[in-house]
């Protein structure tokens, strides 16, 4: 009887979230790590066990094959303009519970600065171009553990988010995103 409320409590919850809508505010956290996940359609979410975990679904975590994992990518857009790189860390300290850090970058390097170019006598000089980037970052830390009832895990993250726009303009950001899944037989919720 137990393990029905605890079904129903997950999908109820499950399907009153609105976790996928795309908002244009911190884009680049929706672009997905790892190319098997991302080869697949972004099926990470239920199908993750490996670092990625942290990033598509912090709740698998504690299906990590080794006890600690490391995972890295890195992906160029818009013609090599923008970069977009991940680096992951996770450790499964015993069988119920895992830990992970995910660091993720987006930013177009190299930008020319021509806010100095002209003087106030409206003489051009190039030495005084200089360069800077544009980034956004984001930090995760996971947390992941089995629960008592079969096959129901739960996770979350805290995510510090900083956007960085040379010397112009820099913003700070705090998230908590919370996951749980529950798998019977071959069957993943």
């Amino acid at each position: 009887m137990t393990r029905h409320i605890y079904t129903a409590l997950i999908v109820s919850v499950g399907l009153s979230l609105n976790a996928q809508t795309a908002k244009y505010s911190n884009d680049f956290l929706n672009i997905g790590v790892g190319a098997h996940r991302l080869a697949m359609g972004n099926t990470g979410v239920s199908l993750s066990n490996n670092v990625e975990s942290a990033y598509w679904n912090p709740s698998t975590l504690v299906n990590l094959k080794s006890n600690y994992e490391v995972g890295a990518m890195h992906a160029s857009y818009f013609a090599g303009m923008a970069s977009y790189n991940y680096i992951g860390v996770a450790h499964k300290p015993d069988s119920t519970s895992a830990l992970a850090f995910t660091a993720i970058r987006f930013g177009v390097d190299d930008i020319p600065n021509t806010t100095d170019l002209i003087d106030a006598d409206g003489n051009f000089s190039y030495d005084r171009l200089k360069l800077f980037s544009v980034a956004d970052y984001a930090f995760l830390l996971s947390y992941a553990r089995k629960l008592p009832v079969k096959g129901l895990t739960v996770g979350g993250n805290a995510k510090v988010i900083y956007r960085n726009i040379g010397k112009f303009a820099n913003a700070w950001g705090f998230g908590i995103d919370l996951a749980a899944s529950y798998k019977h037989n071959a069957w993943v919720l």
